[in-house]
């Protein structure tokens, strides 16, 4: 036995268990969510079923805080990605100076505890801008409040975001395009905006499950609204149940459709892309030895 297999057999004893560790709590908890047993048991395995996948649908509760949380998560996106978009474009343009400063303000609700921000928020709309009629019919409610709160540093994650693709835009392109006659606007929409797709679409997802799952802010400012987050917290007090495994089963499910539907966008778009380019070569290939053919007959 030489030194090189030992190395290799304790490099593959700390991967199993890295990815026992890893996946090994999804796999049991996908188990529970079809054993029959009224308490989260994956062995021994008694009998299949569905039925905890039928009470959970039934659960009012689940039910209501599910929907909430999608509303929220697109309103959270509807208001953190054009807002972190805008500070990301301030941010490359103002003078090099202000940006410490404008980032400084910018991102510090990256620092400040989700539950500072939940109880800010809802201070502020009650005591410093005042219950008025307008006030509490459009603002103080739980799923406002709670987008706004949520808001506040989900939209610094999309600067963040937007920051690092922008390191990359080449800012002659808009001094291309204003010099052959278009507009601000203009450049917006057809350079600036297609360069930032891939952020756009990464901010919109990282912005949705971030508030999907953010407990601490939203426990403060949903009021007498519930989330799903919410809802779990109780139930889990109160004692699991299977239904919460068939849950999650679903939201893994749903991930990995997700993932599994995005990678054969991807692959498609790169096999469009390199069947352009190819076709691009053969062109210029052509041109080439059209070219080189009438000089010779010539």
């Amino acid at each position: 036995m030489t030194s090189s297999l030992i190395m290799r057999g304790m490099v593959g004893f700390y991967i199993f268990l890295f990815f026992a560790y890893l996946f090994g709590p999804l796999v049991v908890m996908g188990i529970t969510a079809f054993n029959s047993p009224s308490y989260p048991q994956a062995y021994p395995f008694e009998s299949f079923t569905l039925d905890w996948f039928v009470k959970l649908w039934n659960d009012r509760a689940m039910m209501e805080g599910l929907t909430n949380s999608i509303i929220i998560g697109l309103g959270v996106i509807a208001v953190s990605v054009p807002a972190g978009l805008a500070a990301s474009i301030i941010m490359n343009q103002i003078y090099h100076r202000a940006r410490g400063l404008f980032y400084l303000v910018t991102v510090s609700p990256l620092l400040t505890p989700g539950v500072i921000i939940g109880i800010s928020t809802v201070i502020f709309w009650k005591d410093v801008m005042g219950v008025t009629d307008f006030t509490k019919a459009v603002f103080y409610k739980g799923i406002i409040l709670a987008i706004l709160g949520q808001s506040s540093f989900v939209s610094a994650y999309c600067l963040l975001i937007f920051m690092a693709r922008l390191t990359r835009f080449d800012r002659a392109q808009e001094e291309a395009a204003l010099d052959l006659g278009a507009s601000y606007p203009q450049v917006f929409w057809h350079i600036l905006l297609p360069f930032l797709k891939p952020a756009i679409v990464s901010a919109v997802v990282i912005g949705f499950l971030s508030s999907f799952e953010n407990y601490n802010t939203t426990t403060f400012a949903i009021l007498a609204d519930k989330t799903l987050v919410t809802v779990l917290a109780g139930q889990v007090r109160q004692g699991t149940t299977p239904a919460l495994s068939a849950l999650a089963v679903i939201i893994i499910g749903i991930s990995l459709l997700g993932a599994i539907v995005y990678e054969i966008l991807k692959r498609r778009e790169q096999a469009r892309a390199d069947r352009a380019q190819r076709q691009a070569k053969l062109a210029e290939r052509s041109e080439v030895a059209t070219g080189e053919l009438q000089a010779a007959t010539s």
